[in-house]
């Protein structure tokens, strides 16, 4: 996929992306710098920043000092198997500075942009049937017509086994808050510009109202499960549930979610052992926490499903939280200031959306 080519996946978490030669790379660090300023009070840009990676500065080798990176936060770093699409958004992938060259070229690329507004840059998914990513290239989103475009989209979106509607109808809902952001900003322009969506392939999350679950409800948990201070223990010694005096469970997280986040990898990563992982994550109502069960049935050791389902209360599929889901803002190469909406981009966004509606629907 082009658009990764020159990003380098540091230990701690960053991505490193090489600037491009000038103007491109100095304008896209230019940008960065303006949406990150410390100082920085507008609060247009700094709802911007929830939607891009985070931004930590430009970085070099002690060894190359010429070679300059972005140092950006890893999208998919959280994800056990990370699902990947780069779609370019926009009805022109060409700034307003663009020579005659450039333009003939970007059009010749792809003559649809105009009319569809985005393009597929490239995808890789996971499938969970054969465990192995399957990968286009943009040559793939160039054969894309009006015609193919939703099923060439909603490739993305199957695991082998199903289309991933919570995955699609979360994508549907973060493009929407991208979408409000646009039509409430007349000062910055974005060409060339690609939204990065990534969801989890491996484990479909199920969300657990763990405040409705009382330790007086389940009686019938076995000994071995709620053990040590009523503390199910598991993978790695994963404390995940507490029951807190007045009977009701609930997660406690230790030092922050970062580590957690790392357990919950490495404990997936183990093939060998029966795997129960539980990821954890802040949500707007209280005691509502995201679950996600790992578990490899050949290496289940008893019978660790009938237990799970004693304790958590597994609420109805429609008042699920939203799938696991990032959808972000990348490469900023050609933004140039503007007074007036970005009516390409905004054109891209809205046909994008009812793309996605069409494969949520039928």
């Amino acid at each position: 996929n082009s658009s990764l080519l020159g990003i380098l996946q540091h230990p701690d978490g960053t991505v490193l992306k090489q600037l491009q030669p000038p103007p491109r790379g100095p304008r896209e660090q230019e940008f960065y710098n303006k949406v990150y300023d410390s100082d920085c009070c507008d609060s247009i840009l700094l709802e911007l920043r929830e939607y891009l990676p985070q931004y930590f500065g430009v970085w070099s080798s002690p060894t190359a000092p010429n070679d300059t990176y972005l140092k950006l936060e890893d999208v998919t770093r959280k994800f056990n198997k990370p699902c990947i699409m780069d779609v370019k958004i926009g009805q022109k992938s060409y700034d307003p500075y663009a020579s005659a060259e450039k333009i003939q070229q970007q059009v010749s690329k792809y003559p649809l942009m105009e009319e569809i507004g985005f393009l597929v840059l490239g995808m890789r998914v996971y499938h969970v049937s054969s465990d192995s990513y399957e990968t286009q290239n943009q040559h793939y989103g160039r054969s894309l017509t009006k015609e193919t475009v939703k099923d060439g989209i909603s490739k993305f979106f199957h695991s082998g086994y199903c289309l991933r509607k919570d995955v699609v109808a979360a994508s549907i809902q973060k493009v929407e808050k991208i979408l409000e952001w646009f039509e409430g900003q007349t000062q910055l322009n974005f060409y060339a510009s690609s939204l990065l969506f990534v969801y989890e392939g491996s484990c479909p999350a199920t969300t657990v109202r763990l405040s409705d679950v009382t330790l007086a409800e389940k009686t019938r948990v076995p000994k071995g499960l709620l053990s040590g201070g009523d503390v199910l223990e598991y993978n790695n010694n994963i404390h995940v549930i507490n029951s807190t005096e007045n009977g009701k469970i609930e997660a406690s997280v230790g030092k922050g979610l970062s580590k957690f986040y790392a357990l919950h990898k490495k404990a997936c990563s183990k093939r060998h052992h029966s795997q129960l992982s539980l990821k954890v994550e802040n949500s707007e109502q209280d005691n509502v926490w995201k679950t996600s069960t790992c578990i490899t049935q050949e290496h289940l050791n008893g019978n660790v499903l009938p237990q799970l389902e004693k304790v958590f209360y597994h609420m109805p599929a429609e008042t699920k939280e939203s799938a696991n889901v990032e959808v972000r803002m990348i490469d900023f190469a050609h933004v140039f200031p503007s007074n007036t909406k970005d009516e390409g981009y905004i054109y891209g966004l809205k046909n994008l959306i009812t793309v996605l509606q069409n494969i949520l629907d039928n």
